[in-house]
């Protein structure tokens, strides 16, 4: 591609970001316009089915947003996430929302805008987590470097873009599915395991009196702001996950904070479940790192008694269909306040020979090792789509994707003119 097929320039050359306004939550209403919020920026998307309402009112029509506006969270935990709003509904922008509109629709196309600033996107991260407390300044993310190119090369950039992603979905919808099946084929496998004729057979005993502890925590007063950096672990129920332990997010206490929690101390080999909230039965055994640790009040501490039970059977039989059936049975209600001590402490257990239980561990665990290793195939080639998808869009913003004879074309059409003029018509647009 020629030097006068495009030229360097900023984002603030074809764009200004603009700042929403701060709707006061205590007006919110079930009915009226869509209020977007950070929470609504969903997976390149802009969704307002969940979003809180407001009466319609002039004093808003500054912060309006139309059909085709993209939209970027300007702080919290998800600073630097954009979509596009494709609804036909008027809605409006709540602060700590932006939005970035083009200075001129006649030179730069709405889409190539989303795209450009896709491949954009780790930059932009960049610029907002320089800082304690992430967050977008409106005047960095405008002198961001980026290049322009003539309409015509943008349409076919979009185009060659869509086509590529539009392949790339599909092989992606078809590894996720491929996943989906797994979820399936791991719980078909328990399934079976748990319903032998030994299982059918064996005496069952209620929790309580096959376990020397049952019981959770709570959270230390003042709560996450008074978490450390290091110290004795605080498990949570984000930890805690039945193919693995989450680490990215353990929280920490001092020995003061650990000490009004003693009731509630982590042994390595604990059957640790969560038991309240939307991962409620996920299910997973201590790990020598959390050794001697605390529980909040979401994560439930089971300790089988050795001699009677073994605990990775525990925590398999707790995973299976059933036992995950009967805890969502439980945890529907007005409150859903969750599981209680006293319902596990309740709850039957059919207990073969701890001979029997390694033979179904070992049954189990034989099924299951195929599957964590196409699992990991199936992560691993995701997370190569990913990357394939940022090396589109590299190559689509340095003026690479295109072929000769694909430029040639945009260079016959009626429209075309050398970037450089654009980007003269754009700043006199910006003037005006």
């Amino acid at each position: 591609m020629n030097i006068e097929d495009w030229i360097e320039c900023s984002l603030g050359d074809l764009l200004k970001l603009k700042n929403g306004y701060a709707f006061k939550s205590s007006k919110y209403q079930n009915e009226g316009v869509p209020v977007l919020r950070i929470g609504d920026i969903q997976d390149w998307n802009v969704d307002i089915k969940n979003a809180k309402r407001i009466e319609e009112d002039e004093e808003y029509d500054s912060h309006i947003v139309n059909k085709g506006d993209i939209l970027i969270a300007m702080s919290g935990a998800t600073t630097g996430k954009f979509g596009i709003y494709n609804s036909e509904e008027k809605a409006y922008q709540n602060q700590r929302v932006g939005n970035l509109i083009p200075h001129s629709k006649k030179y730069t196309l709405k889409n190539y805008i989303y795209y450009l600033l896709y491949s954009l996107k780790r930059d932009i991260e960049q610029q907002a987590y320089g800082g304690a407390q992430p967050n977008i300044s409106a005047t960095k993310i405008e002198a961001l470097s980026t290049k322009l190119f003539p309409l015509p090369i943008q349409k076919a950039i979009v185009k060659k873009i869509e086509a590529l992603f539009t392949h790339l979905d599909s092989g992606i919808a078809d590894l996720k599915k491929a996943q989906d099946q797994l979820v399936i084929y791991r719980q078909a496998v328990l399934k079976k395991a748990f319903e032998r004729e030994l299982m059918k057979n064996a005496e069952k005993y209620k929790l309580k009196n096959i376990t020397s502890k049952i019981g959770s925590g709570s959270t230390p007063k003042g709560g996450q702001a008074n978490y450390k950096t290091s110290g004795i672990p605080l498990i949570r129920s984000l930890n805690i996950h039945f193919d693995h332990i989450k680490y990215d997010g353990l929280a920490f206490i001092d020995e003061s904070q650990a000490e009004k929690l003693k009731n509630v101390i982590v042994q390595q080999g604990d059957v640790l479940l969560n038991i309240t909230g939307a991962s409620i039965g996920r299910v997973n055994i201590a790990p020598n790192e959390f050794d001697n640790g605390r529980v909040n009040q979401h994560v439930s501490i089971i300790r089988p008694k050795d001699k009677i039970f073994n605990t990775k059977f525990l925590k398999l039989y707790i995973q299976s269909s059933k036992i995950q059936s009967w805890i969502a049975n439980v945890n529907v209600g007005a409150t859903r306040q969750g599981l209680t001590k006293s319902a596990l402490e309740n709850l039957e257990i059919p207990v073969p020979s701890l001979q029997e239980q390694h033979q179904i561990i070992s049954d189990i665990e034989s099924r299951l090792s195929v599957c964590d290793t196409v699992e990991k195939d199936i992560a691993n080639s995701l997370e190569k789509a990913q990357a394939l998808r940022q090396s589109i869009l590299k190559k689509a913003f340095d003026g690479k994707l295109l072929n000769e004879e694909e430029i040639a074309a945009c260079k016959a059409h009626r429209d075309y003119e050398p970037a450089s003029v654009s980007l003269e018509r754009i700043r006199a647009e910006k003037t005006k």
